[in-house]
């Protein structure tokens, strides 16, 4: 068996875990807090299994950097490699960005960031699978008197930080909403929202304060930042459901029509809004045998990789694992899919 080479030393670090969620992370804590990270992919062990693996994840108390350190523990757990661990991004582009530098072995992502990707050539982005759905939230202050969309127009608007999906998205629902989008604060052109590049804890921190009107995030439910937020300030859900015919006439069927149940925040209704699928991401020259190995992971072992704080979304299936909105498997997950199911 081939084993990719060793890449270079990640910049990252993992951070410490949520207090909340000290039950579900005390596994994965020792992944990630070697003063010296080794390479995301390291040789071969005797075994024939890498002896280190990375997965990209995302912003503390997101979705992404939660289940990618379960992912991690998993991998280690279950003899995938020797060691795994997962590291903080900025989402879903800056994943795609350490897959393609040899910084990490896995990743997660929005379908609608890898479908940019090309997958032809070796370095290129393959997918293991459809591992749960993403819920787009547009989150504003109860107080704000906001209540739809269009009343975004004129509006101070955090879209994501420069990175992550969510900075893809929020672009596509205020063009499907008629509304641009606006640099200049001080002179917003009519019928634009005036955007603010923050991720999701420095956006809430700004709603909070009255510097944003209105956030924009994309992840699991509940995320757990939002719901600690709600706590300190009431907080109110705008429906993106009514956006769904424009962004696929734009974009095709990648996005789907999702439930944010209620109870999911406390004291907030359940609301429709606008969903993406997040896949498990690697590159097309990963070998073949971690390839599987991961699958079997994902198929028999989904249990171990539903964080604590998740209302049931995720998207582990046996059925949906290859449901990867165009973006094409790797071929051993192809093959794994294949021998296990027909």
């Amino acid at each position: 068996m081939r084993c990719p080479a060793v890449v270079p030393v990640p910049r990252f670090s993992t951070p410490a875990p949520h207090p909340s969620r000290r039950s579900v992370l005390t596994s994965a804590i020792a992944v990630g807090l070697a003063t010296v990270l080794p390479p995301a992919l390291s040789a071969c062990t005797a075994g024939g299994r890498p002896d280190t693996l990375t997965v990209a994840g995302g912003e503390p108390g997101g979705f992404y950097l939660e289940f990618s350190t379960l992912l991690a523990a998993a991998l280690e757990r279950h003899g995938v490699a020797n060691h795994a661990r997962a590291v903080a991004t900025g989402g879903s582009l800056d994943n795609i960005a350490e897959l393609r530098a040899g910084r990490a072995a896995f990743a997660v992502a929005l379908a609608d960031a890898a479908s940019q990707e090309p997958g032809t050539d070796a370095s290129g982005i393959a997918a293991i699978g459809k591992v749960y759905e993403n819920y787009v939230h547009c989150v504003v202050r109860k107080d704000s008197g906001i209540r739809g969309v269009s009343g975004l127009a004129g509006r101070r608007v955090a879209v994501g930080q420069p990175g992550s999906g969510t900075s893809l998205t929020t672009p596509r629902l205020l063009e499907a909403a008629g509304l641009g989008a606006s640099a200049n604060a001080a002179a917003p052109a009519a019928g634009t929202a005036v955007v603010e590049n923050l991720g999701l804890n420095d956006g809430i921190a700004a709603l909070k304060a009255g510097a944003v009107d209105a956030l924009f995030w994309s992840g699991g439910v509940p995320t757990a930042a939002i719901a600690t937020a709600q706590q300190e300030v009431a907080l109110a859900l705008l429906d993106l459901s009514a956006l769904l015919p424009e962004l696929r006439r734009r974009y095709g069927g990648m996005y789907d029509r999702v439930l944010i149940p209620e109870g999911s925040y406390p004291g907030i209704p359940a609301v429709w809004t606008v969903g993406a699928p997040n896949l498990l991401l690697c590159r097309r020259d990963l070998d073949n045998a971690t390839v599987e190995r991961t699958v079997q992971l994902l198929v028999h072992n989904a249990g171990e990789l539903i964080p604590q704080s998740s209302l049931g979304v995720q998207f582990l299936s046996a059925e949906s694992l290859i449901n990867t909105a165009g973006v094409p498997l790797h071929p051993a997950a192809a093959d794994a899919y294949r021998a296990l199911h027909g």
